[in-house]
């Protein structure tokens, strides 16, 4: 039997308002994906690889882990020695996922009672939300599971709040003129990093205020928009949210990104927002007429994900 795929996930809405209640709407984004596999450790990219997953299952050791969701780590770390690696094309550093995918791989080869995605209840989603949490944290200090999650259920999720989340199903995606897509910011970004300028942020009474009263209700609503497939609705508040994030997470845009987000909130074309952290990696783009956006947008790579 193959090792299954495990693929990127995209945070559709949701960014750092995840953190303080907002609700949240994530894909799976199958163009990136990773599966673990064995070699000989020939090269640099693989020996890198096995030797990170030797330190991740030391962590993993030490994890107080319910009997419900155990990992069977002393299989693990046989296979280890036997040349195991994660073999991705996830770019790293690029808000698509990259340890979510590595900690759902590791989790659905060696979870001891295996569970069937399809038939996960409600309940058992918040707490394996918890379990991957715990899991990820190795890889950046604090994590909320949520990554991992869509990348083991390979389904749409919507986050509700800090503790629930459940399946959803969104529209399908038609061959009209919109399309949300994504654009290459040229850098990698880091999250930790951004997470502290964003935690700086909210010891301003002002900040936390506008954050909730503005970006979360902005959020909310483009999420209940997208999820009814009303479009005029969705890209006012589409409008709101850029307009906010360009004034309020500026050092969370990547400076090459700057002009064309302005430019896209004087023109209406399309409007632009973070995708996962921010500091690098890619941006999120939606617009209504994406023949026209591309235009403006030439010079940059950009991947359409998503058409309507």
């Amino acid at each position: 039997m193959t090792n299954p795929l495990f693929y990127a996930k995209i945070l559709l809405f949701g960014e750092y308002g995840i953190i303080e209640d907002s609700q949240g709407l994530t894909l799976p984004y199958s163009f990136y994906k990773g599966t673990l596999k064995f070699s000989n450790l020939e090269n640099d990219f693989e020996k890198k690889s096995n030797s990170s997953l030797q330190k991740y299952a030391d962590y993993l050791k030490n994890l107080p882990v319910s009997e419900k969701f155990q990992l069977d780590i002393s299989t693990f770390q046989k296979d280890i020695e036997k040349g195991l690696f994660f073999d991705s094309n996830i770019p790293q550093g690029y808000g698509v996922g990259s340890s979510g995918a590595l900690v759902a791989a590791i989790f659905e080869k060696y979870s001891v009672n295996k569970l069937q995605p399809e038939t996960i209840s409600k309940d058992e989603l918040k707490d394996l939300k918890k379990v991957f949490g715990e899991m990820e944290s190795f890889f950046h200090g604090k994590s909320s599971g949520i990554d991992p999650l869509i990348c083991y259920m390979n389904l749409p999720i919507l986050i509700e709040n800090k503790e629930n989340v459940d399946k959803v199903s969104i529209p399908q995606s038609a061959e009209g003129k919109g399309a949300i897509f994504l654009i290459d910011s040229g850098m990698t970004g880091e999250t930790g990093p951004m997470v502290q300028i964003f935690f700086e942020k909210m010891k301003t009474e002002g900040f936390r205020k506008t954050l909730k009263e503005e970006f979360i209700r902005y959020n909310n609503a483009c999420i209940d928009a997208f999820l009814k497939k009303e479009m005029n609705p969705l890209f006012r508040n589409l409008k709101n949210l850029s307009i906010w994030a360009y004034e309020h997470f500026k050092p969370m845009i990547p400076e090459s990104i700057n002009n064309i987000w302005k430019k896209g909130l004087d023109t209406n074309a399309y409007y632009l927002k973070l995708c996962g952290s921010g500091g690098g990696g890619y941006i999120l783009g939606f617009t209504k007429d994406y023949q026209k956006a591309e235009k403006m947008l030439e010079g940059f790579n950009k991947e359409v994900i998503y058409r309507f």
